[in-house]
């Protein structure tokens, strides 16, 4: 899991999280993108921030041919009503098929025509997309080495199946107030996941900290 955060918990500034980000936060952001088989993202945060395609690179070439790795990462949008609308860049900009995670209950019509434009749809639960169900769809597909880029309800909706072995998160030095959301939201596990710190860096302000499970 991938996240920026203001020093007072806040998840983004006017709706988006760049406004929080810095140069050593997207070279942490690419890395996971390097390392990834697939990139996991909610609909929402692919919308707001502009997703597109993963783009080739020197350096990701490289680092993903040493590891074996494919060209570069697909991309899973998870949307629980199927809104990625078939002209979206995800799906026409893009250098592999996009995958797109829904539920039973979506419009049809919507998943007919994201199948036709080219996307791997995938149902993965009735009225929610059951995360369990997601990460499974995915390795069924090889895709085990999953980058997640958030939002907020995708991690928290992780966080509560317990299905997060990392966090990769930014704190930001600033104060973003009271409206921003928290960097997870939804309902909480029975029992909080006990981390431990693996490493910690400082870049102008900025703190990198990756946790890994306990």
């Amino acid at each position: 899991m991938n996240f920026v955060a203001s020093a007072d918990g806040g998840a983004e500034l006017s709706g988006k999280s760049v406004g929080l980000s810095s140069p050593g936060d997207r070279k942490v952001l690419a890395l996971g993108r390097d390392l990834a088989d697939v990139v996991l993202v909610g609909w929402g945060t692919a919308s707001a921030e502009g997703y597109r395609g993963v783009k080739r690179k020197e350096l990701r070439d490289r680092r993903r041919a040493e590891r074996g790795l494919s060209e570069v990462p697909q991309i899973a949008v998870v949307t629980g009503r199927c809104s990625v609308p078939p002209d979206s860049p995800l799906v026409t900009d893009t250098l592999v098929r996009p995958i797109v995670i829904t539920t039973d209950a979506a419009p049809e019509e919507r998943k007919r025509a994201l199948a036709d434009a080219g996307a791997d749809v995938v149902v993965a639960g009735d009225t929610q997309v059951d995360p369990a169900a997601a990460l499974a769809a995915l390795g069924d597909r090889g895709l085990h080495r999953v980058c997640c880029e958030g939002g907020p309800e995708l991690f928290g909706a992780l966080v509560a199946a317990d299905r997060v072995d990392q966090l990769n998160l930014t704190v930001s030095p600033m104060l973003a107030g009271g409206g921003p959301a928290r960097i997870a939201m939804g309902a909480r596990p029975p029992l909080p996941t006990r981390l431990s710190l693996e490493s910690v860096l400082a870049e102008d302000g900025f703190l990198f900290l990756r946790y890994r499970r306990a």
